[in-house]
């Protein structure tokens, strides 16, 4: 994934450097290294210190607007997985030259499907669809064996894009029905272990095939025993033609398993709007599962009146359901700006890199930022650093006003350098990631 060859030997000195001055062993190679350091800088082993950090520390402001950030260096210490010290900088510390580097909440991707990618092997498109929804899950039972042989290896490449484009947290999706059975489920089990030093994710048992239409009811429930964090849904209506029959099964098994819940809404009809609203009304007969709930894409949202908008995101908000949004591009455009409105919770995902449903993920949440500030005109300073939350799982260096509120001594130590001079630059220009760290670990 070499760009030009001085910024390969720029990320590979970062990376290099803090692996020896952490005394870490080497993660899974992203790119080719380069050695730089030596005995004598190494610290002791499973501390990371970084000098030359740049931070953000406040807005600058003309006339009471935010047309600037203000950021200075410090000196960084993390230790077992923390961040342990933040202090003024040491330019002559022996530790880590971040060079100036901006530091930033690690990305996370909120909604993608690790276990079932062409990425990592041979290049295929997408192929002709017949039949709608339940023609795709005709071809996908035809394909997901061949697809499984080579599953692990897939998705620990797949991990490894998004590691590039400094994302170190994933809500991957996994398919539970009976083609595959547990078996996608454990393939990518298998690949989370092998990344776990830097890659951290929580799974949504996913029904892709319908819950009833092809009788995913025995292997659901034994997913919901094993270790994942949701109990997924897709279309209710469409592919099984029972709202309340689907929903109801759905939100019993993570009730009776302690699961969140993450439903794909694709519907745009009526029976899109009815599954939202019986989901909130599921969702307040059991406060449990507030803050645990999400929908993903319904795009039913866009199709809405503006005050009916303003209605079910008022709705969403009291029920404190999540909305994960893949910005879609073309008609549909998401009210994400009245959910943000609402404080409801939104965030985003890649969703397909490459597989039989799409091939133009980029493995970038910090693009999905860039295209929402761009479809919804957040051009300024202050909508451009905001912006940056969607890559990030709603973490922000700075507050509305300003004040700094990451990072804090005592928070996980994942975070990317990028080489960027705030936020709001970040998010315009896409900037490029030179270093990721995952609870300590230096990933590159």
């Amino acid at each position: 994934m070499k760009t030009s060859d001085n910024t390969l030997s720029r990320k590979d000195f970062i990376r290099n450097s803090a692996m020896a001055m952490a005394g870490l062993t080497l993660l899974p190679n992203i790119m080719a290294a380069s050695p730089f350091f030596n005995e004598k800088n190494s610290p002791a082993k499973g501390k990371l210190s970084l000098k030359n950090v740049r931070l953000e520390t406040g807005f600058i402001y003309e006339e009471g607007d935010v047309v600037g950030t203000k950021t200075e260096l410090f000196y960084i210490e993390t230790e077992n997985g923390r961040i342990t010290g933040i202090a003024p900088n040491q330019p002559n510390a022996k530790a880590v030259d971040a060079k100036g580097l901006l530091m930033l909440p690690a990305f996370k991707d909120m909604h993608i499907h690790l276990d079932k990618t062409f990425y990592g092997d041979q290049w295929q498109a997408v192929r002709r669809r017949t039949g709608g929804i339940k023609g795709m899950i005709e071809l996908e039972q035809k394909m997901l064996p061949e697809m499984l042989k080579n599953s692990t290896f897939k998705a620990e490449k797949l991990i490894e894009l998004l590691q590039s484009k400094g994302t170190s947290f994933a809500r991957s999706h996994v398919n539970i029905e009976p083609t595959s059975k547990l078996q996608s489920l454990k393939n990518l089990q298998k690949a989370l272990e092998n990344k776990k030093k830097g890659f951290g994710a929580e799974l949504v048992a996913f029904p892709q095939h319908g819950v009833f239409y092809t009788d995913s009811v025995p292997y659901l429930k034994e997913a919901a025993k094993m270790d994942i964090d949701f109990i997924g849904g897709v279309d209710p209506f469409n592919i099984d033609g029972n709202i309340e029959k689907v929903m109801d099964f759905t939100v019993q098994l993570a009730l009776d398993h302690q699961k969140g819940i993450d439903i794909h809404l694709h519907e745009t009809t009526d029976s899109g709007l009815k599954t939202v609203e019986y989901l909130i009304d599921k969702v307040n007969e059991n406060p449990s599962l507030k803050g645990k709930t999400y929908l993903s894409h319904c795009f039913i949202l866009a199709k809405l009146e503006a005050a009916k908008q303003e209605e079910i995101a008022e709705k969403l908000a009291d029920a404190q359901i999540g909305i994960v949004s893949t910005i879609p591009i073309g008609r549909l455009i998401m009210p994400i700006p009245v959910l943000y409105k609402h404080k409801v919770t939104v965030l985003t995902g890649n969703d397909s890199i490459v597989d039989h449903w799409n091939t133009f993920g980029t493995g970038s949440v910090l693009q999905k930022a860039n295209l929402m500030a761009q479809l919804y005109g957040y051009s300024t300073e202050l909508a451009l650093s905001r912006s940056l939350k969607l890559a990030t799982g709603n973490i922000l260096p700075l507050d509305d006003k300003g004040t700094q509120q990451w990072p804090k001594q005592g928070d996980q130590a994942d975070f990317v350098l990028i080489d960027a001079s705030c936020s709001a630059e970040a998010v315009s220009r896409i900037s490029h990631v030179e270093s990721l760290v995952h609870q300590g670990n230096v990933v590159f």
